[in-house]
């Protein structure tokens, strides 16, 4: 089982040191080797996807990615800026369909946005598409052009998606949702895009092939709407690239904090690279304040989907959900009444928990 480890910027490195521990103690055979991916592949190489690192995540079975991206290379071009390298790698492996947990757990009721009675029990998996859409589609740029008689900058970027990319997208929801509530609700904008109609026209079809789950449709901005007015209706959520994007950082929030979500990015053949769904939050990275929680949670689910290690992936997400029971908070989930802890102390606690 080999891991290419990708530590990123920020608090990156930090958080993954945690995972990487939690790792270690469970006594498998993993070969974990780091690699450079965004800004410090950057400022090592001057590209944020290296050759490097490009074989390295080929060859490798699963991806432990931390985070990338920081203020000190936005002033870069476009091309050398740490999403990209993101963009790429996603891109070059086929990770096509991003999995993201919104779980609520019972001690962090509190410190969601919304009411407890609202949230209180919450567990929606949100599918995305990863690898196609407004983030991809070409063409693309920003370019002088006469508007209105004057010479003006207009920017474009095309919304596209093939057949076969949605329709592989929704096999995966789909399948999901058998695992769980039996409940899929497509999201779309199919009154205003055609992009979309084509969307919904195939979740339509494919739900053919699953007679079992029930199928349901909602605008993306209504959808928006839902999620905080009553979350619980939904169970699993499936939609495109741009939409999934804003949606997933939505429920998360709902959960009390984005440092508590995993998710997980896949193939077609489960091979899969895993990261918090956070960001890399510069403005505390090296003060040992990180909740190193969400990357340790993402490390369960490469356990799970990757390795198919389900008994190694319980483990460590009944030992978070321990140290949850016993008290123990980092600074975004901390309430009165509750010990606030560090970084390392949290990865202490998950361990002593195992």
């Amino acid at each position: 089982m080999k891991i290419c480890v990708l530590p990123g910027d920020g608090i990156g490195p930090e958080i993954m040191a945690q995972a990487i521990r939690v790792l270690n103690a469970l006594g498998l055979k993993l070969e974990m080797e780091e690699a450079l991916l965004g800004g410090c592949a950057v400022d090592a190489t001057g590209t944020p996807y290296p050759e490097a690192t490009q074989k390295l995540a080929r060859e490798a079975d699963a991806l432990l990615l931390g985070a990338v991206g920081g203020p000190q290379w936005d002033s870069l071009p476009r091309e050398q800026r740490p999403e990209r390298g993101l963009l790429g790698i996603r891109k070059d492996l086929g990770l096509f369909a991003n999995l993201r947990p919104a779980i609520l757990y019972p001690e962090l009721a509190n410190a969601s946005s919304l009411k407890p009675e609202i949230v209180s029990g919450l567990d929606i998996l949100i599918v995305r598409e990863l690898t196609g859409d407004i983030y991809f589609g070409q063409p693309r740029g920003i370019e002088v052009r006469e508007v209105e008689g004057t010479q003006q900058r207009v920017g474009w970027n095309t919304m596209i998606y093939a057949e076969y990319e949605i329709r592989r997208i929704l096999k995966v929801a789909f399948e999901a949702a058998q695992k769980r509530g039996k409940k899929l609700c497509s999201v779309d904008k199919m009154n205003v895009l055609e992009c979309t109609q084509l969307w919904r026209d195939i979740a339509i079809e494919v739900s053919r092939d699953y007679p079992d789950v029930e199928l349901s449709h909602m605008l993306v901005d209504n959808a928006a709407m839902q999620l905080v007015r009553a979350p619980k209706q939904f169970d699993v959520m499936v939609t495109g690239n741009m939409f999934g994007d804003i949606l997933s950082d939505e429920a998360s929030m709902l959960t009390g904090s984005i440092g508590m979500l995993p998710s997980a990015s896949l193939d077609a053949n489960n091979k899969g690279m895993y990261e918090p769904s956070h960001g890399s939050a510069p403005d505390i990275a090296g003060k040992d304040l990180a909740n190193p929680l969400a990357t340790i949670l993402s490390a369960a689910m490469m356990l799970r989907y990757t390795f198919n290690h389900e008994e190694a992936a319980q483990r460590v997400e009944a030992a978070v959900r321990k140290v949850l029971a016993q008290g123990f908070r980092t600074g975004d989930i901390y309430e009165p009444g509750t010990q606030k802890v560090g970084t390392r102390a949290m990865g202490d606690a998950v361990l002593a928990a195992l």
